[in-house]
């Protein structure tokens, strides 16, 4: 865009995708912005790259229109400040804000350039107490661990790999993604357990997800070793998996397989032998590792290695439901 105009465009950008506001710029000869939305149903994720400013929302504003949203805006580089409700933020990266368009705020980030990711949530959607909510709003999230940590790979995920799915996927990534925002204001606002029993599930399900796969070099992984870790029921675990159409123990095989095919596939791991390789995967059996690779990629390791084809054998089922959609993108 021609200097004179970025700043226009950009408060007719954020007006649209976030609400109406006021926007003040520190230089608007030197103002660059840039910005970009992704549709899941009825959420949407949004990117923001901006230079210095401040905005505001009033309560004319919010009479004169309001899309009724929840935001989760998670700070990727640099700081970005928000009052609302008699919170006053100021949130870094790894932070998420959690703000809405129904209440006034003021946003700024003096001295910064921030990069955000917002999350853009119906109200109706959130089935959280809403005086609760409404208690929370300006307060700041940490998305560097446990759930934070799911979701904010969730999204990182997304802004990757979302130009690449068709909007029948992107829809089909609506319910995770609601599910891991739920959860998160859910442990914020210790109300787990207001959820709905269906949330409270898949939330656990994620965070197995991502702690299965942050273990899978571990050869004692077992299911028994997951539930303790979550404190839940071994009964438990293999109900929230039946779910899925997947056992546990199938899940973990799959991963490991996966991630070992990678590496024989790259030619920069060829200093590992396949043996190592296995090993490195938690396979402590070369014999069943090449036995289980060849059934379900239609090859041997080494022959995988030898062709550097990297292709997958057609018995291999390609994804369908909305949870292996959402492990394509990351989770």
């Amino acid at each position: 865009m021609p200097a004179a105009d970025r700043v226009d465009w950009y408060h007719d950008v954020v007006s649209r995708t976030v609400a109406p506001h006021r926007l003040l710029v520190a230089d608007r000869a030197t103002f660059r912005a840039r910005a970009g939305v992704l549709g899941l149903g009825r959420i949407e994720l949004s990117k923001h790259v901006h230079a210095d400013h401040r905005a505001w929302r009033t309560r004319r504003m919010i009479r004169q229109g309001d899309p009724e949203h929840y935001i989760l805006a998670l700070v990727t580089h640099g700081a970005k400040g928000i009052s609302q409700a008699r919170n006053d933020t100021r949130a870094e990266v790894g932070d998420m804000v959690f703000f809405d368009t129904s209440h006034p705020y003021t946003a700024g980030n003096p001295g910064t350039d921030p990069v955000m990711s917002l999350l853009h949530i119906p109200r109706d959607l959130i089935r959280l107490p809403a005086d609760r909510l409404d208690a929370a709003l300006g307060s700041r999230i940490c998305a560097r661990r446990g759930i934070g940590a799911v979701l904010r790979r969730f999204l990182a995920s997304l802004e990757a790999l979302g130009s690449e799915c068709t909007p029948q996927e992107l829809a089909l990534l609506e319910r995770p993604l609601l599910d891991l925002a739920s959860g998160l204001l859910a442990q914020q606002l210790d109300a787990w357990e207001a959820l709905p029993a269906r949330t409270r599930n898949q939330v656990l399900l994620e965070r197995i997800d991502s702690f299965i796969d942050r273990h899978l070099p571990d050869s004692d992984l077992t299911p028994r070793a997951i539930a303790a870790h979550h404190h839940i029921s071994l009964r438990m675990l293999h109900h929230l998996f039946r779910e899925c159409g997947e056992t546990v123990a199938a899940s973990i095989r799959r991963r490991r397989l996966e991630r070992a095919h990678a590496d024989l596939a790259d030619p920069a791991q060829d200093h590992r032998s396949v043996r190592a390789v296995a090993e490195r995967w938690g396979f402590t059996s070369p014999a069943v590792f090449s036995r289980t690779f060849r059934d379900v990629y239609g090859l041997s390791p080494r022959e995988l290695r030898t062709s550097r084809s990297g292709r997958v054998a057609r018995n291999v089922k390609e994804p369908s439901t909305p949870r292996q959609l959402a492990g394509l993108a990351g989770l």
